[in-house]
């Protein structure tokens, strides 16, 4: 909203040499969010003056333009001769001329030159080069008798008052007019204030016939009629200067005037051309198939939820928003209808975003109109349009509906004190709420909570946002100053720290970075096409995204049912800014589509939800574990002086899997694996307790190529939730005793996975194995059979109350070759047991 200060200060006594950045200081004080205070003079220097066409000629150009060679008054002894290309103004029109020497907004200086074959002694203006409007398609033209040759412009057009722009929020929508403005500024000032006052007629009827079919939608429709306007009647200057300063273009004097009053009173109105009404006027909602042509020429299939206005051809107005171009003023008008409504304001916003139709009028009603003003507004109309125009008001007023019922809100007297931790009077309380404009009554005979006092508050008819007791509390504090309000810390209340699963994940987190990977965060948005990129089948669980209904991006619907899209386009764009080597790990959500298949239903407003409403959303949310994946590429170790480094492989993503689950003091089982969009030959399931919980490996080449990964990038994905949090850490019992450390040379086939030869040695060798270790891996054709390998293994056994003999550590060991052979057809490497087997040695 903008408003310029004389305006503002025609309701309430501002204090004499009060400056526009004062005025707006107060206000920002009150709450109201004062963007900036300027003058439409800002960005003009130098004279600006009002000058009368005396003569022009019409000059054509070589280049089929058309000029006009004019002499113009402008208060001096001669008059002067400027070049001016538009040809919207005739012989002694005023005008606005920008003499030699001044600068125009945007840093444009005039001087005089020679163009056209003249030397052109100054610029004839135009509304958009003065910065006070965007029309460029002709010069300002000022009404006859608004001044004389040599005035100063900026005064006449009002440039050199200040304005306010203020960023109006949507609860305060009185604001959006200088009532309202001059309301806050009164307060802020402590000041008197003068409201919109008129004497308004009775309602009668003589009036124009209206029928409301409609209350819910329109609960008050008001109108008077003028007959005998000259439509085409210059808007005086100072309203013209006005809407100007406000952001609007003048158009002619009814629209003008309509304009002006929903500024200054913060009613929209709309004239109707009475000759191109035919019948009553009715409002209704909108019938399936009607159309509408609006002011902007555009035709509009109308909703059925729409609010229309109609007579006997049918819809004339979109309610609220704009009217139709059947019934639009033109200067052949001599009679106007006039008309005031209360609308709906839910209605009217659903039909500005359904028709994509902003309008001043809809910005007012869907922020809440008072009802109470319109008969005022009307009245202000009608008699401008009578004192500019040669009107004449008609007899009758037409009134339909009462308006809204004002509530009235009970209010402890200390509530407001107790909210902002201020010492705040019930006497204060009360007189901030006049000065609002509520209506108090104080009710001694039922106390408060806190209180003696009970206040029985009725809002006034313009603030449909006070509705309960904070609200009232809001308006006495921001009255008496948020500045006021002390800045105390609230007392933290004692806690009990973070959850076990709080510091599991944190734990995770920890041994990960510790590893060598990098956390990151994704978005949990993907495109659909992931799942072909990853090659999953069609029914892979995977696939069962949730699709959001209101995407911020329509390239990415759907909500991530893996980790891996995020962390690999992590990996694309830190390769893509020269980082080779790349370790990341992620963990977060994954959202899987619900079992039931369901979609959430709406439930309605106008009741709470029953249980069975409750039971099917509940049943409709899609089920979300937590995982933990990473991703590798380039070098693990790095290279260096000391020698070459190590490139990340599949084995380091199944380690990330085993350090998570150390963390958790968990073991995992790995098998072999064939998931999607894993390498079959090197994809590793992850087990725990028998059941899958993850997998890790080498993305399939096809997967690489698609999304554009390094080679050999790999990847693992483990669900966090599969793990119980760890019991807290128990000391060791450390054995005073020497281990006995053995190794073992086992040849199998090369199918065999190393970890299910691990397994039958530990369930061979017994208690007395303290740990086992893979350290090396042989395979030669000539040495051994063909298809077979041999699996190194350091064993250390140890009793926790004696020293080991060698009988009892080769037993154990000749056990674990035992279990070894019979689960997966082990042998011992080499002619014989003896050349095979190390022989017991004590550590």
């Amino acid at each position: 909203m903008r408003a310029a200060i004389s305006w503002i200060g025609e309701h309430v006594d501002l204090p004499a040499g009060l400056t526009g950045r004062e005025l707006g200081d107060a206000l920002v004080r009150v709450g109201l969010e004062v963007e900036r205070v300027e003058s439409g003079a800002d960005g003009i220097r130098g004279p600006l003056v009002v000058g009368r066409v005396l003569s022009f000629l019409d000059e054509p150009q070589k280049n089929g333009k058309v000029v006009r060679w004019c002499q113009v008054d402008v208060g001096e002894p001669a008059p002067r001769g400027i070049v001016c290309g538009a040809h919207n103004f005739a012989q002694g029109d005023l005008i606005i001329v920008v003499l030699p020497g001044a600068t125009l907004p945007g840093g444009f200086e005039i001087s005089a030159r020679k163009t056209y074959g003249h030397v052109s002694d100054g610029m004839i203006c135009s509304a958009r080069e003065l910065g006070i409007g965007d029309d460029h398609s002709g010069i300002l033209v000022l009404p006859p008798g608004t001044a004389e040759p040599g005035d100063d412009a900026l005064s006449v057009l009002g440039l050199r008052d200040a304005v306010l722009d203020i960023a109006v929020t949507p609860d305060r929508g009185y604001c959006l007019s200088v009532r309202g403005l001059a309301r806050e500024a009164a307060a802020a000032l402590e000041v008197p204030f003068h409201d919109v006052s008129l004497p308004v007629p009775e309602a009668d009827d003589r009036g124009y016939p209206v029928l409301v079919s409609d209350p819910a939608g329109c609960d008050r429709f008001s109108a008077r009629t003028v007959t005998g306007i000259d439509a085409t009647a210059p808007t005086p200057s100072a309203i013209a200067a006005r809407l100007r300063s406000a952001g609007m273009r003048p158009i002619s004097l009814a629209v003008d005037i309509t304009n002006y009053v929903m500024l200054e009173t913060g009613q929209p109105l709309h004239a109707f051309d009475l000759a191109k009404l035919s019948g009553d006027l009715v409002v209704r909602r909108a019938e399936a198939g009607e159309k509408l042509t609006t002011l902007d020429g555009a035709i509009r299939a109308l909703d059925p939820e729409d609010l229309v206005v109609t007579d006997g051809s049918g819809p004339i107005a979109l309610a609220g928003v704009m009217g139709g171009a059947s019934t639009e003023i033109s200067d052949a008008t001599t009679t106007i209808l006039l008309e005031a409504a209360h609308w709906d304001p839910a209605s009217i916003s659903r039909a500005v975003r359904r028709h994509k139709l902003p309008s001043e009028a809809a910005k007012r009603f869907e922020r809440g109109v008072d009802p109470e003003i319109a008969g005022v507004a009307l009245q202000r109309c009608v008699d401008l349009l009578i004192e500019h125009g040669g009107a004449t008001a008609t007899p009758g007023y037409t009134v339909i509906g009462s308006g809204p019922e004002l509530p009235v809100i009970d209010l402890d007297g200390q509530l407001a004190g107790e909210v902002a931790g201020l010492p705040i009077a019930t006497e204060s309380v009360i007189a901030r709420l006049r000065q609002v404009g509520c209506v108090v009554e104080v009710d001694e005979s039922s106390p408060g909570r806190h209180s003696p006092t009970l206040l029985r508050v009725r809002p006034p008819s313009w603030r449909p946002d006070l509705t309960d007791p904070v609200d009232l509390v809001e308006e006495v504090v921001r009255l008496e100053g948020y500045d006021l309000i002390p800045s105390v810390l609230p007392t933290a209340p004692a806690g009990n720290g973070l959850t076990e699963e709080q510091r599991f994940r944190r734990s995770v987190s920890r041994a990960l970075a510790e590893s060598g990977f990098t956390e990151v965060l994704s978005y949990p948005f993907v495109s659909p096409a992931i799942h072909d990129q990853f090659g999953l089948a069609e029914q892979d669980p995977r696939r069962r995204a949730v699709v959001l209904a209101n995407p911020i991006s329509d390239a990415e619907p759907e909500m991530r049912t893996s980790l891996l899209p995020g962390l690999l386009a992590n990996l694309t764009r830190n390769v893509g800014r020269g980082n080779r080597d790349i370790a990341l790990f992620e963990i977060g959500l994954v959202y899987l589509a619900s079992p039931s298949g369901g979609v959430a239903i709406r439930p309605g407003v106008e009741h709470a939800p029953s249980a069975e409403e409750l039971a099917a959303i509940d049943a409709a949310i899609p089920i979300q574990p937590r995982h933990a994946a990473v991703v590798l590429a380039g070098e693990f170790e790095r290279s260096g002086w000391w020698g070459p480094g190590r490139p990340a492989s599949w084995l380091d993503a199944v380690e990330a899997a085993r350090t998570i689950a150390r963390t958790a003091g968990a073991e995992l089982e790995i098998r072999k694996g064939d998931v999607p969009p894993w390498h079959p030959g090197r994809c590793a399931e992850l087990l725990l307790g028998g059941a899958v919980v993850g997998v890790a490996g080498e993305l399939h080449p096809r997967v690489i190529g698609a999304l554009d990964l390094p080679a050999r990038t790999n990847a693992m994905e483990l669900d966090l939730d599969a793990f119980a949090p760890p019991a807290p850490a128990e000391a060791p019992e450390l054995s005073n005793f020497p281990p006995v450390l053995l190794d073992l040379a086992l040849v199998v086939g090369e199918s065999v996975p190393s970890a299910a030869v691990d397994s039958a040695i530990r369930d061979g060798a017994g208690e007395l194995l303290e740990s086992v270790r893979l350290f090396d891996v042989y395979a030669d054709p000539d040495r051994l059979a063909a298809g077979m390998k041999s699996l190194a293994f350091a064993c250390r056994f140890r009793a926790a109350d004696r020293t080991l003999t060698v009988e009892e550590a080769t037993a154990a060991r000749d056990a674990a070759i035992a279990e070894a052979a019979a689960q997966v057809g082990a042998t011992l490497r080499g002619p014989g047991a003896a050349e095979s087997v190390a022989s017991p040695k004590l550590a």
